[in-house]
């Protein structure tokens, strides 16, 4: 599996930095989950080790080496990031927007070998999408569409699955399904999967692993019974927060909570 850190990575947008010297170690086949409020640099951080944004200073490691200075083909195919609300674009049937997935391994024009429509039909299947092989991406649900895009995702076939708030605009049963998705994917295939969730709760009880961040740096990282208590998310929220173990899963759960 992919070893990725971060060393005194700064990154910002001109001359305003979002996120300043951070220090992070993702751990390997586990689930992350980056939480913290607007604005407070998550998805920057994301962007930043999907190489998608270059830092001001530091770096982001991939296997101990700078992802800056590995090549874009090298990194696809041990990297894949899903953006926040991708546009779904017309007219493209889902099989053919899961093949997108296989464009790190092609070469030039190529056309997709064997070895390409496996992993696709591994990706459709993985995301319970192979009846809607043929349906047009833009006639799906919003839940059904993410999971094409999951699935786009999986076909590029890389140990690292980054997605940025992969549950946004989708109802609770789908916000759900999309979440269960990726932990089977987790646990059966021991993918490493780091995600930006808003849902405090959802980000508990998915994760093994939180990151609470403000004003770009690290407040507290560790379990969810170490970051999801009443002192990180005053610090991380402005929030007095109502603690519980939930009963099902045995993870914290915010049951209610009062701005201070």
């Amino acid at each position: 599996m992919p070893q990725i850190n971060t060393e005194q990575l700064t990154v910002g947008y001109g001359k305003k930095p979002i996120v300043d010297s951070l220090e992070l170690s993702i751990p390997e086949s586990g689930i992350t989950c980056i939480i913290g409020p607007n604005g407070c640099g998550k998805s920057t951080i994301l962007k930043t080790i999907a190489r998608l944004l270059k830092p001001s200073n530091g770096s982001v490691l991939l296997d101990g080496k700078s992802i800056h200075k590995q090549s874009t083909k090298s990194v696809a195919q041990k990297i894949a990031i899903l953006s926040q609300s991708p546009h779904t674009p017309e007219e493209m049937t889902v099989k053919d927007l899961v093949s997108y997935g296989r464009s790190p391994y092609q070469k030039g024009f190529g056309q997709l070998n064997g070895k390409d429509w496996e992993m696709i039909h591994w990706a459709l299947v993985e995301t319970n999408l192979l009846d809607y092989a043929d349906r047009y991406v833009h006639s799906l649900s919003g839940g059904q569409r993410q999971r094409v895009w999951i699935a786009m995702a999986l076909a590029q076939d890389t140990d690292v699955l980054l997605l940025d708030e992969p549950t946004t605009y989708l109802d609770m049963a789908h916000q759900l399904d999309v979440l269960q998705v990726l932990e089977k994917l987790n646990k059966v295939q021991k993918k490493t999967i780091v995600m930006v969730l808003h849902d405090l709760n959802h980000a508990s009880r998915f994760s093994d692993y939180l990151v609470s961040i403000r004003d770009g740096k690290i407040v507290k990282a560790g379990t969810p019974e170490e970051v999801m208590n009443n002192e990180v998310l005053r610090s991380v929220f402005d929030i007095d927060a109502h603690i519980i173990k939930d009963p099902k899963t045995q993870k914290p759960t915010c049951l209610t909570y009062h701005l201070i």
